[in-house]
């Protein structure tokens, strides 16, 4: 078995501000640390789920998230070489690229290459409508990947798939290095009661 790490890290993005703790009985005295945090909810590798846009909601947060469609999700992986400013997938390029039928619970699309998300002009890559209803038809309830949505114009890839009661992992890293058609996909936010949208970490297993 292999463990790949996708999380994004949050430094820089936030910030983790250390207290001291002073601790002593009568036999030992040392010194704890505790933080205040500080940031958003779309900082290092996050989930979105339904409720993260109001309109479709479905009535579960990152507290309430059924922890088996987080945990262990078999994925099919599908993997691009886009270029910076190379514009929109399409579905036919999606379809082709990947590696079967969609197998399981999740999908995870590796759109960029050896790039990472913030290595290209922001949103100069992205899901085409079209790309999304074929990601929608596929049955999955969890996808990943290193692009999503345009700028100005909107594909409205985020409102499809949560219509469609797909959870979304932004921001991921390292999806280069998944070199099986087929892993198990991890992501597990802090369980936020009334939150939709949250840092977390995610794991996929070769």
């Amino acid at each position: 078995m292999k463990l790949v790490d996708l999380t994004h890290t949050i430094a820089g993005s936030g910030s983790a501000a250390p207290q001291e703790l002073a601790i002593a009985d009568k036999n030992l005295s040392y010194t704890g640390v505790v933080y205040d945090f500080s940031h958003n909810s779309m900082v290092g590798t996050y989930i979105d789920f339904p409720g993260h846009i109001r309109e479709t909601d479905d009535g579960r947060d990152a507290a309430t998230y059924p922890v088996e469609r987080l945990f262990r999700v078999d994925a099919t992986v599908v993997h691009l070489d886009r270029q910076n400013g190379s514009g929109g997938i399409s579905a036919a390029e999606l379809q082709d690229a990947c590696p079967g039928e969609v197998n399981g619970g999740a999908l995870i699309i590796n759109a960029l290459g050896h790039r990472r998300f913030d290595e290209i002009d922001h949103r100069s890559v992205y899901l085409s409508a079209e790309a999304g209803a074929w990601i929608c038809r596929t049955g999955i309830h969890l996808f990943a990947a290193d692009v999503y949505e345009s700028t100005p114009e909107l594909q409205n890839i985020f409102y499809s798939m949560f219509q469609s009661g797909i959870s979304t992992i932004c921001q991921p890293v390292n999806l280069h290095l998944l070199d099986k058609p087929q892993v198990k996909l991890t992501a597990l936010p802090a369980r936020f009661e009334q939150v939709t949208q949250v840092p977390c970490r995610v794991i996929a297993e070769l």
